[in-house]
């Protein structure tokens, strides 16, 4: 596969969930459609768009009424129904078959902003959870800033940045790891 050369064998891979390695968009859009509609006791027409992932920002814009009462049912109620939708959610292929293909051999790593409790959800759906050596999911500072999670599992794994290579999708999570001292991002085209 075209870039794997740059996967030698002390090379520690970190992987990203949502997006890079699983599609979860439409199953996180479904659950927070459902948790709008038994929090509101109505029928919703939102339309699912697949380059954008549904968010708490999104849903306030989406239903600009919600009281924060509303608003944090919704959360709860989405956080509760994504199991119902992990059908929904379909393997990066490409990615995965890396995972697969270096997890004997090298350190993998997952290193997402998902939440645990979904993220093993996912993992553990799709056959995955073993074949990471460690897990780091969403952490914040104590005032909610959020963690530079690359920077969060070097500095824990006790490992240099340009021991690593990272697959991820989303723009500032790649700033993020440039910033870290990260040389080598997705060294396919994803």
């Amino acid at each position: 596969m075209k870039g794997e050369s740059k996967i030698k064998f002390d090379s520690i891979l970190f992987f990203d969930m949502d997006g890079t390695l699983v599609d979860t968009n439409y199953a996180n859009f479904l659950s927070y459609k459902r948790a709008i509609e038994l929090v509101k006791k109505s029928s919703f027409n939102i339309p699912y768009n697949p380059k954008q992932r549904f968010n708490r920002s999104l849903l306030k814009n989406t239903i600009p009424n919600l009281t924060e009462t509303e608003f944090k049912m919704i959360v709860s109620e989405k956080e509760k129904n994504y199991n119902d939708f992990l059908p929904e959610t379909q393997l990066n292929n490409k990615i995965v078959e890396i995972l697969l293909k270096y997890c004997t051999s090298n350190k993998t790593v997952l290193v997402t902003n998902c939440r645990e409790e979904r993220a093993l959800a996912v993992l553990n759906y799709h056959g995955l959870t073993n074949k990471f050596n460690a897990l780091f999911f969403r952490e914040f500072y104590e005032d909610n800033r959020k963690i530079n999670k690359f920077q969060n599992a070097i500095s824990k794994l006790y490992i240099l940045p340009q021991q690593v290579i990272v697959f991820e999708n989303e723009e500032i999570e790649i700033v993020d790891a440039q910033n870290a001292g990260i040389l080598v991002i997705n060294p396919i085209n994803l």
